[in-house]
């Protein structure tokens, strides 16, 4: 990334954010009442809305339904208005365009990770995310967003299920810098972006993709700022779902300390 247009002398980012600093984060449960769960997420300008449906008995052929696990489908999409590129061009009637594929996939293996599946074998858990809005970060808002939604819907979970994003600044003078939560236009800048997907209680991660090459001595402090950001949004995250049941039943393993 060109650290001169991303990072002022001053140590600023464009947007006014220190390096390791996230953008706003606002997050809301329960806000489709016809799904068993769901989950409206805000990091910066970028809007996604996720729901789950079920447990329920599988749709279809029993054939494809584990014997010992729940089936997990997950579908991605983003509303024509999303903006970010993220819809350049209309999708085949009943499909959808191959970055929200994309996404379907990563997603479906973060949460098979995390969902405890055994505990509901022979059924089927459908999570839809759709972006809203698009600004940066929109795999990584979809993971957020698909975890509070599992959780919104009591499905029991390993733990909380965040992902965040990293990119590494390269000033003319001076060391590197990484930045965490990347915003679109630092995504446009070009360069290595790394998101990562944690799970709580696994102490590993979920998740790890990276769009470019990267040295080795150059991935750990990137690497280290997408974990720093799953971390911070984890703790916003956790206070959205602890104000929104006065028990303080989160369905999930505590996160370590």
């Amino acid at each position: 990334m060109a650290g001169l247009e991303l990072v002022s002398d001053a140590g600023f980012r464009a947007d006014g954010r220190r390096p390791d600093e996230l953008r706003k984060v606002r997050a809301r449960l329960g806000v489709l009442a016809r799904a068993d769960g769901s989950a409206y997420l805000e990091q910066g300008n970028t809007k996604v809305l996720a729901a789950v449906y079920g447990p329920h008995e599988v749709r279809g052929s029993r054939s494809k339904a584990p014997p010992d696990r729940a089936l997990l489908c997950c579908r991605c999409s983003s509303a024509p208005f999303a903006g970010g590129g993220e819809r350049r061009r209309r999708p085949p009637q009943g499909g959808g365009d191959r970055r929200s594929g994309e996404r379907a996939l990563l997603l479906r293996g973060v949460l098979e990770g995390a969902v405890l599946g055994q505990l509901y074998p022979r059924s089927q858990i459908d999570v839809h995310v759709q972006v809203l809005q698009a600004d940066g970060g929109e795999l990584g808002a979809s993971v957020s967003a698909a975890g509070l939604a599992l959780q919104d819907a009591g499905v029991a979970l390993r733990g909380p299920v965040v992902a965040g994003s990293a990119g590494l600044a390269e000033p003319p003078a001076g060391p590197p810098v990484a930045l965490s939560d990347l915003s679109a236009a630092e995504e446009a800048a070009g360069g290595p972006r790394l998101v990562v997907a944690t799970v709580a209680g696994s102490g590993q991660l979920a998740l790890c993709q990276l769009s470019a090459r990267l040295h080795q001595e150059r991935l750990r402090p990137v690497l280290d700022a997408a974990q720093a950001a799953c971390r911070g949004l984890h703790a916003v995250l956790d206070g959205v779902v602890r104000a929104s049941d006065p028990l303080g039943d989160t369905r999930t393993l505590p996160w370590p300390q």
